[in-house]
């Protein structure tokens, strides 16, 4: 499959993309290769938020510490405003100061050794930028709604809630100025209350400073409070990406159905219950690889409409079905008029 088949044009100009990025690991017990990404391609745009969705083992991870250059691809590139990410030390070390990483587990992310002043001022002296440290770590806290800062600076993360924590985390973050940020499952870890406080963070330094953020989840739900495009992931491939309103409320893909049908909010569909994990990435399936989960293959619907051995035996590049919506289903292509 080559980046072409998997392209969707980004609302944007793109800071970030993937073209035609695998990575491979050696499979369990040092037997096959698994492919933990697959040929994806994936444009974040300047300004934008996009969702990257999929189930734990899908290769959303991955993708995000190759974007990140914690990963060097096997094959396809990562490019930087238009450049090839570069991947000698003093190259990363620049690139790194740029898109910053927010993990999901603040407690984990911070040394419970080190006040919050320490945490967030631990970047600049990474990176040598030792001149006002004071009021860097200041705004960044401040920015991260954090206020007034000095009154937590001396504190430790025992000290703080679960929101507070995640805030430093984010303050860490904000303190290089970066362009883009990779936000790994931000606010899996916390409380239902205190989750939209965290988002709506998210959304308000978006506006204000521009930035770019690539969310990693899930949730679909949450794609659909703070995303501008949702891209989602199963086993190692983009199976379906587009503008959030147009691929929450009229998804293409069986995988996409089933993952927004335990969305709460999204009573007005079915419940689906996929059966199975996803299979083991040194042994991809035939055809459409979701094909051995897909209800619409173990209902008897895609034999009934004449698809089944094109899903059990045909692989499909990613293909648009509506502006700027894509999708890799022989379902869904066969449901296109003409």
């Amino acid at each position: 499959m080559t980046a072409a088949d998997q392209s969707a044009p980004p609302a944007v100009e793109a800071a970030l993309e993937a073209h035609d990025v695998h990575v491979a690991f050696r499979g369990r017990g040092g037997g096959g290769t698994a492919w933990a990404v697959d040929g994806v391609d994936l444009a974040l745009g300047r300004g934008e938020i996009v969702a990257l969705v999929g189930e734990s083992g899908c290769g959303k991870t991955t993708l995000a510490r190759t974007l990140l250059g914690l990963e060097k691809p096997t094959s396809g590139e990562v490019t930087v405003d238009g450049k090839a990410l570069e991947y000698s030390g003093k190259a990363l070390k620049a690139y790194r100061r740029r898109v910053q990483l927010v993990l999901q587990d603040p407690t984990g992310a911070l040394n419970p050794r080190h006040t919050v002043y320490e945490a967030v001022a631990e970047g600049l002296r990474v990176h040598g930028l030792a001149e006002g440290e004071r009021a860097r770590v200041a705004e960044a806290l401040s920015l991260a709604g954090l206020r007034p800062p000095e009154r937590f600076f001396l504190r430790y993360p025992h000290e703080l809630s679960g929101g507070q924590r995640q805030r430093v985390v984010i303050a860490g973050a904000l303190v290089l100025e970066p362009d883009i940020i990779v936000a790994d499952e931000p606010v899996s870890s916390l409380d239902a209350s205190v989750r939209g406080e965290i988002l709506a963070l998210l959304l308000k330094l978006r506006d204000e400073l521009g930035l770019s953020l690539l969310v990693v989840t899930h949730d679909l739900g949450l794609a659909w409070n703070i995303a501008d495009r949702v891209a989602v992931m199963y086993l190692g491939r983009i199976v379906e990406q587009g503008p959030t309103e147009s691929l929450l409320s009229d998804p293409q893909h069986p995988y996409t159905k089933a993952l927004l049908s335990v969305v709460p909010e999204m009573e007005r569909l079915e419940q689906v219950v996929l059966s199975g994990e996803p299979p083991d990435p040194t042994k991809v399936p035939t055809g459409c690889r979701f094909h051995p989960r897909c209800p619409v293959v173990a209902s008897g619907e895609a034999a009934r409409l004449g698809i089944e051995e094109r899903c059990r035996t045909q692989a499909l590049p990613v293909l648009p079905v509506s502006t700027g919506h894509t999708t890799a289903c022989h379902l869904a292509q066969a449901s296109l008029p003409g």
